[in-house]
């Protein structure tokens, strides 16, 4: 099929089209979108595709169309794609709490999918969040969620992560040119996005407004603190849980241990748990640290790592992708 990508030459999309790749994504016809990366060539199964405007794209009516840009280009471009007749699933947050735009994590909420030719992809750590607890949901009933992330600096794109190696390298990087408001390396900025509504950050409210949406619990309470770390790729999470019913440990290992899209990584006698030097590449969802709480018997803590650019973005696109169109 005719497949565009809206951010090619970004991070998210140069990483979509190496999942695009590795999974044999059926593609008759490649068309690369840029703003600003107009004429460039990108490389894809070993031929070179020259990136177009939107505008030119829109005339090549694309059969599917993956939005790897921000918010501001995704509301101007991607209803008009839509319109166009292309089935669109978009990774910014421009559509995700549109009421009648499905929010979806393959592993899950599938069934949310239906016919919609507009799909929302989640936020990185909203991702990894419910694919973690979504097997103890369905055995105790989410309650209340607290979580602390520990987030990549990739997250915030190519001039965060130039911030980074500048600074790791020890060259003197220019205050004016900084990404972050102060510096990143051999330091931690309790601070993702923008400071909104009583003093939380807009990463902070995602995880707890598009969790929310995905699980049809409109009321579920869910306290984020959204941290940016000096970590190239792959964000954490100290997830602490509480559910409607008493938890079993062991069950909790076991629905873990064969649940789609985790890998349980917990064995701290050998120091074996998540870490982000481990999982970067990977698509799993890799859990540790699996903790009851010794004071409340409905509830646990645990710690989880995923690749940020791919399963929380690129991947998860990429697989609802295949489920919409029945690969």
């Amino acid at each position: 099929m005719r497949v565009a990508v809206l951010g090619a030459t970004g991070l998210v999309g140069t990483t979509l089209l190496k999942v695009l790749e590795e999974h044999r994504f059926p593609i008759s016809e490649l068309i690369p979108i840029g703003l600003t990366s107009i004429g460039n060539k990108v490389l894809f199964s070993g031929k070179e595709w020259t990136v177009v405007s939107p505008e030119e794209a829109l005339s090549l009516k694309p059969d599917l169309l993956f939005g790897m840009a921000g918010s501001d280009v995704a509301k101007q471009w991607i209803p008009r794609f839509v319109e166009a007749g292309a089935i669109v699933v978009d990774n910014s947050s421009a559509f995700r709490l549109e009421p009648d735009v499905p929010l979806v994590v393959p592993e899950v909420n599938p069934e949310d999918i239906g016919q919609s030719r507009l799909i929302a992809n989640p936020n990185c750590s909203t991702i990894q969040m419910v694919v973690a607890l979504n097997p103890l949901h369905e055995l105790y009933g989410i309650k209340k969620i607290v979580i602390s992330t520990y987030q990549a600096v990739s997250g915030s794109g190519r001039e965060a992560l130039e911030q980074l190696k500048q600074e790791r390298s020890g060259i003197a990087f220019p205050e004016k040119k900084r990404f972050y408001p102060h510096r990143i390396d051999l330091n931690v900025l309790p601070h993702c996005d923008n400071f909104l509504e009583g003093n939380y950050t807009r990463e902070e409210l995602k995880l707890r407004y598009e969790s929310r949406k995905i699980w049809h619990l409109p009321n579920l309470s869910v306290i984020a603190t959204a941290v940016r770390v000096p970590v190239p790729v792959g964000h954490s999470e100290s997830i602490y849980a509480e559910f409607e019913e008493e938890v079993d440990l062991k069950e909790v290992y076991d629905v873990l241990s064969s649940a789609q899209g985790i890998s349980l990584m917990d064995n701290p006698q050998n120091n074996e748990y998540p870490m982000p030097a481990y999982v970067a590449g990977k698509d799993e969802v890799f859990v540790g640290r699996i903790r009851l709480d010794q004071d409340n018997p409905k509830a646990i803590a645990l710690w989880c790592v995923a690749d940020n650019l791919r399963k929380g973005a690129a991947t998860n696109a990429v697989q609802i992708a295949v489920k919409r169109l029945g690969l």
